[in-house]
């Protein structure tokens, strides 16, 4: 698939003739620096922008072939969202900002249970402004997760967090990703953070540069930024 962005009298290739699939349960960390397109994928991947060219699939369902409900329905029953702000609401609780995700998923788990799955139980009650960067980014994580989602899509969730707040965070995402077989991808232009996935794809000028799979991937305290 490719996607372009017309820029007035200018077009700009976002992506370029892209081809990937993803199994179902897998880490796939996608590398570039900005403006290499891989938010873009992310987007496209998401149902929340379409291709100019191509199809995207997921499982037997052609997403490029779905109206504006449809890919409003299939964001809502199929995938999460982490980006690096966490986009709480200042005037909800941790436990209420979770619950929201609950109102509109068909099949939504506990809220409380997804905050104990990210460390926060003792936390629920708190507000936004309580919590540090990396507790409203887990709050987020378990936003994400209370939804059900089959595929959770993380947009530089640690460009925000210093390291050891960062370590905390990639770990409960490698945790999700194996304990509930949610299958995870990231973006981020931190090399580093590759180390935890399956596979790697790196991305510039639009265009996949190189995949690599990783036979043993790394726990998040033991990679070096």
């Amino acid at each position: 698939m490719s996607k372009t962005y017309d820029m007035g009298e200018v077009q700009v290739r976002a992506l370029v003739d892209t081809d990937l699939d993803v199994g179902h349960g897998e880490a796939l960390v996608i590398l570039g620096p900005s403006g290499s397109g891989k938010s873009t994928l992310l987007n496209l991947l998401g149902g929340m922008d379409r291709p100019t060219e191509g199809k995207i699939w997921f499982r037997d369902d052609e997403l490029t072939q779905l109206d504006t409900r449809g890919l409003t329905l299939f964001r809502r029953r199929h995938v999460g969202f982490v980006f690096q702000f966490y986009n709480l609401i200042p005037s909800l609780t941790a436990l209420e900002n979770v619950a929201m995700a609950t109102e509109i998923a068909p099949n939504p788990r506990d809220p409380r249970e997804m905050l104990d799955l990210v460390g926060l139980g003792e936390r629920a009650d708190h507000f936004p402004a309580q919590l540090s960067g990396g507790e409203q980014q887990r709050v987020a994580i378990a936003r994400a997760l209370a939804k059900r989602p089959e595929v959770l899509l993380c947009d530089e969730p640690t460009g925000a967090l210093d390291y050891s707040t960062g370590v905390v965070v990639l770990d409960v995402l490698r945790g999700v990703n194996r304990q509930l077989g949610t299958t995870l991808l990231i973006i981020t232009h931190n090399a580093a953070i590759g180390e935890l996935a399956d596979r790697v794809l790196h991305m510039g000028s639009g265009r996949i540069v190189e995949i690599r799979s990783n036979e043993h991937p790394k726990e998040a305290a033991e990679i070096a930024w």
